[in-house]
């Protein structure tokens, strides 16, 4: 006996039964399907302002790192001229001595600054935390893709099972859209890594 035949033998309360549950069905799936765009929608674009993130405090560690070499090539130029000019006066060499502090403690801050948190260390260790909030963004996106496909397949076949009164495309269509739920609530979560996905 095939769908049709099937389809035939079932009462109107059954038929009616049957289109009801479907209907409910394709509607729970139409959420997910909703749920799962606005996941992935979010994904890409967490992924893109983590990545344009980075980008921006490796070149302000560029940035830093080439004022640091500039003010160290000065105190270096300053500490050569106090060791050359043997005839400098003592406020001439107190004033260089004051500039070259200056400068070294420019470099340090340079190199670390606890308080603005935009020294060299501290823009590096930003940068990798914006690196890894991308790559974990990267990793959700595939998992919403997929949730997306088998969810709007889900949708299709149990549109056809009601019109072919369909129970086996109806279950089809469930399990696919059972399998698209949980990759949904896995690409929100990364419970489990499916390295096919990524």
């Amino acid at each position: 006996m095939d769908a049709a035949d099937t389809g035939d033998l079932m009462s109107p309360e059954a038929d009616d039964r049957f289109k009801k549950r479907a209907a409910i069905m394709i509607a729970i799936m139409a959420m997910l399907l909703a749920i799962t765009s606005l996941g992935g929608s979010n994904a890409g674009q967490d992924m893109i302002n983590s990545n344009i993130e980075a980008s921006n405090l490796y070149a302000f560690y560029q940035a830093k790192t080439a004022r640091q070499t500039s003010y160290e090539l000065a105190a270096n130029d300053l500490e050569l001229t106090l060791s050359r000019d043997a005839g400098l006066s003592a406020e001439a060499r107190a004033a260089i001595q004051k500039r070259i502090a200056e400068y070294r403690a420019t470099m340090a801050r340079y190199d670390s600054d606890s308080k603005e948190r935009d020294g060299k260390k501290e823009l590096l260790e930003r940068a990798r935390q914006a690196e890894a909030a991308r790559d974990q963004a990267s990793r959700r996106g595939p998992y919403f893709d997929y949730a997306e496909a088998l969810l709007q397949i889900a949708i299709v076949l149990a549109s056809v099972a009601i019109i072919a009164h369909s129970v086996p495309l109806l279950l089809l269509g469930g399990g696919l859209g059972t399998l698209g739920a949980l990759l949904m609530v896995n690409g929100y979560t990364l419970l489990m890594r499916l390295p096919f996905l990524e």
